[in-house]
């Protein structure tokens, strides 16, 4: 059985320290071969949007790229939203976490985590 994956480049880049911990994370927690990455939005936060990221299996609707060795699933219509996105991980004495480079948010939030468009 063959998985259809997208050739058209991903939407979102995922840094060297992305990728690390999410290596890490998908280990520790054992995590299948069905699963994959989900980078979205979903409505709420305190600026509009939240975004979405975490181990998932594909939906309908999903589009799936290959990023860095890592199944990622988007679904189609967050595309606008998150296209040219970078992704990272920082692991510093004043924080620690994933962090989202959007050029398509207008204002984001303190934490982060939250954005408007």
């Amino acid at each position: 059985m063959s998985i259809a994956v997208e050739t058209t480049p991903a939407p979102v880049t995922l840094t060297e320290g992305a990728v690390k911990e999410l290596y890490k994370l998908r280990d520790q927690q054992e995590i299948g071969g069905d699963f994959g990455l989900r980078i979205g939005v979903e409505g709420g936060g305190c600026s509009g949007m939240n975004y979405v990221l975490g181990f998932d299996q594909k939906k309908e609707g999903d589009q799936e790229f290959l990023i860095n060795g890592l199944r990622v699933f988007m679904h189609k219509a967050h595309g606008m939203y998150l296209m040219g996105m970078q992704i990272n991980f920082q692991d510093g004495l004043n924080a620690r976490g994933f962090t989202f480079d959007n050029p398509n948010a207008a204002s984001t939030c303190g934490c982060g985590t939250s954005f408007s468009v």
